[in-house]
């Protein structure tokens, strides 16, 4: 049985979906006038996340996230750059699948575009209208959020108490401050669709709620975002679609929490503000940080909480990631022995009952890593026992059966390779041991070469120099592992 924290009750649920073993989810989705920064990677990868272990599940999912490709930032930034709309989001669009893709996030099923539903956003502009729950003023029409009784209702924000918050230097011509935007008319220059009202195009709220109901019906499971699209962009949502269907709009709102970047907001301001491919590219972070890498940092939270962002926690990503794919490592190697199973289908039912009981628990990663993590320590344990190659393997896909769910585990290789040192870097700042970002860190060639001079050392019974040189790895951070046939492998 799987519970969620709903939003909009306040409360965590049992999730019972409209039709059974079929879920229709809608996620909003970026709007493409420039690169993706981390929060909306947490984003994507949260409902990547429940997309995939509701399919583990069972379920059938129907799973549509839009791309908003008409805005004021979009006419901006082409303006800005001279081109079109229509190249301005384009190339955003497929820096958007580029980045995912880097990070392991599944494209949607369904993947709608404002621009391919202009008919859909005026018709339901029009029963709003017709329903007397908006009003045209000069070619805009505007929802009346007082003729809709709930409002506030997911956000649990009074309309009164919004009133008295409101800009003084609001648009006058509404009929009150929070009355928002359904269509605006163009200005010289802005791109424009036909409509009974004015040549012009919509508003932000209305677009998803004309593309979740025209994909998913008017009444659908679940319908999730970040925190920030709680007030008021879903407030609204509600407002304009139950206005309109007199039903029900999506009965499960699920949110994931801010990320914040060594403890303060993310924001340009602050200059801690960054993209993905900024992650992955700028020459300040180190080479060798893998989508996999931030993708176990971004699941390491739960994901309704505040999620903070540094260098150091990306560093305790990839040791923990070294210390799964040691494992596999292990796991790959001949079966010394005929050996057995010892303890190994215990060990693995206890893992899968605590997954998914973590998972069921509100999508809990975290807690799901922590069933993993004492997996692997199970393990660790065991081999030393002996495993034959049958249990090796079933071991193996264990881990890659659960990982999947989380998108972690899938590398046939991985390379053991400590974060290289940013000290000044300008992306950021961790505050770690000076000592410790001093350290320098040498070559495979240069580990290979003492790694050979210590088992000649030991081929002569010169324990002494072996031992110093194990000793000198040590402090470099290198792991040496001694094999039973006398020869010896390191990692970092």
């Amino acid at each position: 049985m799987i519970k969620l924290y709903n939003t909009l009750t306040g409360k965590k649920e049992e999730f019972v979906p409209l039709t059974p073993k079929t879920v229709r989810m809608y996620v909003c989705g970026v709007t493409v006038y420039d690169y993706c920064h981390i929060g909306h990677a947490r984003s994507a990868l949260v409902f990547d996340v429940i997309r995939r272990y509701l399919e583990y599940s069972g379920y059938r999912v129907e799973f549509a996230k839009n791309f908003t490709d008409v805005d004021d930032k979009i006419i901006k930034r082409a303006n800005e750059q001279g081109v079109s709309c229509e190249e301005v989001t384009a190339k955003f669009i497929q820096a958007y699948y580029d980045d995912m893709g880097r990070l392991g996030v599944r494209p949607a099923s369904i993947e709608p575009k404002a621009t391919e539903h202009m008919a859909d956003i005026v018709r339901l502009t029009e029963t709003l209208i017709a329903k007397g729950l908006a009003y045209q003023v000069d070619g805009d029409v505007y929802f009346e959020v007082a003729k809709y009784g709930d409002y506030g209702r997911l956000s649990k924000r009074k309309l009164d108490d919004l009133q008295a918050g409101a800009r003084v230097d609001v648009d006058e011509r509404k009929r009150h401050p929070m009355d928002f935007a359904l269509w605006k008319s163009a200005k010289p220059g802005e791109p424009a669709w036909p409509s009974p009202w004015s040549q012009g195009r919509p508003g932000w709220h209305i677009e998803c709620s004309a593309m979740s109901i025209r994909h998913l019906g008017e009444t659908f499971d679940i319908h999730g975002g970040g925190m920030d699209l709680i007030f008021p962009h879903h407030e609204n949502e509600i407002a304009q679609s139950c206005g309109a269907t007199g039903k029900e709009f999506a009965r499960y709102w699920i949110h994931n929490g801010f990320v914040q970047i060594n403890q303060e907001k993310m924001s340009k301001s602050l200059g801690n503000f960054f993209t993905i491919r900024e992650i992955f590219e700028k020459s300040e972070w180190p080479e060798e940080i893998t989508g996999e890498m931030l993708r176990y940092f971004l699941l390491s939270t739960h994901y309704h909480g505040p999620l903070d962002f540094s260098d150091l926690a990306i560093r305790e990503a990839k040791q923990a990631l070294n210390g799964f794919y040691d494992l596999f490592t292990r796991l790959a190697e001949p079966a010394a022995g005929a050996g057995g199973d010892p303890g190994l289908p215990v060990s693995l039912e206890r893992t899968q009952a605590a997954f998914r009981s973590a998972m069921d628990d509100d999508f809990n990663t975290p807690v799901a890593i922590a069933a993993l993590q004492g997996l692997r320590s199970d393990l660790n344990k065991l081999l030393a026992d002996g495993f034959s190659t049958g249990a090796r393997n079933t071991a193996r896909e264990a881990f890659r059966s659960l990982g999947q769910v989380l998108g972690l585990f899938q590398l046939d290789s991985w390379q053991f390779n400590p974060i290289k040192d940013i000290r000044g870097s300008d992306l950021l700042r961790a505050g770690l041991e000076e000592a410790a970002m001093a350290q320098s860190v040498p070559s495979d060639t240069d580990i290979d070469q003492k790694v050979q001079d210590r088992n000649a050392a030991r081929a002569r019974k010169d324990f002494r120099k072996a031992d110093e040189i194990r000793k000198e790895l040590a402090a470099m951070g290198i792991t040496i592992e001694d094999k039973p046939d006398g020869t010896s492998r390191w990692k970092r």
